[in-house]
């Protein structure tokens, strides 16, 4: 395997072949605020939160889809970074109607996490207070497009974990909203399965089952990885 040398805030690393920027950083200690990512599934640089600066490059990269090249010299923590990493979170809480205090995933919610983590304590964009529409046709499961930060985390999960691919999204700009089948209600949607993953993985409160609605929700990711390393060992074949 090719091993590639690079500096990372000016120290000298070592990256494996196709090793993306977010793995080498967290490898070597370094945090990086992320929100579409999770491991075990694929990276699509939706949040943009991982953004870094490499020399030599006009524009700020996404760490979570950019591969480590021999001699990159990798910024992660410039004030530059810091500025745009809160804007895009003031972004995302001006976009939607997050209002923390009756959420159910509050206190449990990485957007609540990441806005502390970037340090977010006021927001200086005009909220849009879109309409927005509650889903709960579905008899486990309810979609509150209010809280949804189009992630895709549902989308790739049902796709590449449960291969339903019950989810998906619609529509371009502020207009855009995750889908079930040809946008049908979530309870009318005959792809999918009631597996539960989408719930699982999703970082807000977009996605809840009914059942916690009134005691609120925590969310066990864990469970990607195990999937995931399991097929890649055959452990379920026949």
């Amino acid at each position: 395997m090719t091993v590639k040398t690079l500096l990372l805030d000016g120290k000298p690393v070592s990256a494996g072949e196709g090793q993306s920027l977010l793995d080498l950083c967290r490898e070597n200690g370094v945090k990086l605020p992320t929100l579409c990512h999770l491991d075990g599934l694929s990276d699509v640089g939706a949040c943009r939160l991982c953004l870094v600066e490499v020399k030599g490059s006009n524009k700020l990269l996404p760490a979570c889809t950019t591969q480590a090249q021999e001699g990159m010299d990798v910024s992660t923590t410039s004030d530059r970074l810091r500025r745009y990493r809160r804007q895009i979170v003031e972004l995302l809480f001006a976009e939607r109607n997050h209002v923390c205090a009756v959420c159910v995933a509050n206190g449990n919610c990485e957007l609540q996490a990441v806005a502390l983590e970037v340090g977010m304590d006021h927001v200086r964009f005009e909220y849009q207070c879109p309409q927005t529409e509650l889903d709960a046709s579905h008899p486990r499961f309810v979609l509150d497009h209010a809280r949804c930060i189009l992630c895709t985390r549902c989308v790739r999960v049902c796709d590449e974990i449960e291969a339903a691919h019950t989810w998906d999204v619609a529509n371009r700009g502020a207009a855009s909203r995750v889908i079930t089948d040809m946008a049908v209600p979530w309870g009318k949607a005959d792809s999918c399965t009631t597996c539960g993953k989408c719930i699982r993985v999703c970082p807000t409160g977009a996605l809840f089952e009914k059942e916690r609605a009134a005691v609120g929700t925590s969310k066990n990711r864990n469970f990607l990885v195990y999937i995931k390393n399991a097929r890649e060992k055959g452990q379920w074949s026949r």
